[in-house]
Formats: structure tokens, sequence, C-alpha cells
């Protein structure tokens, strides 16, 4: 495995106040705007929406190998993610992002398990890690219903 990747990605404004971000191989493409708060065009992405979104995605890929590394089976897996901006000295921030991944196992036996490898996810994701605005997370496992036979 290489110790360094480098990942590229363009963004430029179009009409008004909104920008189109793409990436190179990807062939979808993102509308985005400040928020309404910011003077921005409501309805669309903003850059505060694809940060969290960026931290829920990578929590959600992380954990999937993680657990896919120790063999516990997750039937669902749903993350939640919420964040606070504050002004500060050097103007408005990130303060806080709240994780709140639900994750669904099928025995109760691997509850302790899967909220362990969460503990793991949080530590090891990329995203969060790379971020200086506090962050907590608040885990919730919970066992599949059975499904009834027909």
């Amino acid at each position: 495995m290489e110790s360094s990747y480098q990942y590229r990605a363009h963004a430029h404004w179009t009409l008004h106040k909104r920008g189109i971000l793409e990436a190179e191989d990807i062939p979808r493409t993102v509308n985005f705007a400040a928020p309404p708060e910011f003077g921005g065009e409501p309805g669309l992405w903003t850059p505060e929406h694809l940060l969290l979104g960026s931290v829920a995605t990578c929590y959600v890929a992380t954990f999937r190998a993680i657990a896919e590394r120790s063999k516990l089976e997750v039937s669902g897996l749903e993350v939640f993610v919420e964040g606070v901006i504050k002004k500060d000295t050097g103007g408005f921030r990130f303060t806080e992002i709240v994780i709140r991944p639900v994750i669904t196992v099928e025995r109760e036996a691997d509850c302790d398990r899967a909220h362990r490898l969460a503990e793991k996810a949080e530590q090891a994701c990329l995203i969060s890690r790379s971020l200086s605005a506090k962050l907590t997370a608040k885990y919730r496992v919970d066992v599949a219903e059975p499904v009834a036979a027909e």
C-alpha cells in the first residue's frame, strides 16, 4: 500500500450565486451555493453540507471496511451528522461535529462488538481526523427484527 495519495476536485461559479463541483473520473457533478444565511441560494448543497457529508460518508466507508475485516455481519448502517458553526476570532468555523451512527446487527451477541468497531471507525476515519472541530460520536446498536416466515 502506498504512503501517499492525491485527490483533485474542481469548483467554479455558474449563474448568479451557484457553482458546480466536479472531479476527475466522476461523471456526475454537484450543484452548490453558499447557505442562505450567508447570501446563497436555498435548495442546493452548500460547502457546509458537503463537509458534513464527507464526515458521514467517510465514517460509513471506514466502518464497513473494519466490520468486513472483523467478519461482523451488519444488516444496516445509517450515519447522521450535525455540525455547529460559531464565530470566533478568525471568523466562522465548525466548532463541533456530532456523528450519530445507527448500526443494525442480526444477533444480540454482536452488539458489544459492533459498538467496539464503531469506536474504531471513529478513530480511523480520515476525514474526521483531518478536522480541527471537536468531534463527538454517539453510537446506537440495534438488533434487526426477525423476519416472520410466510
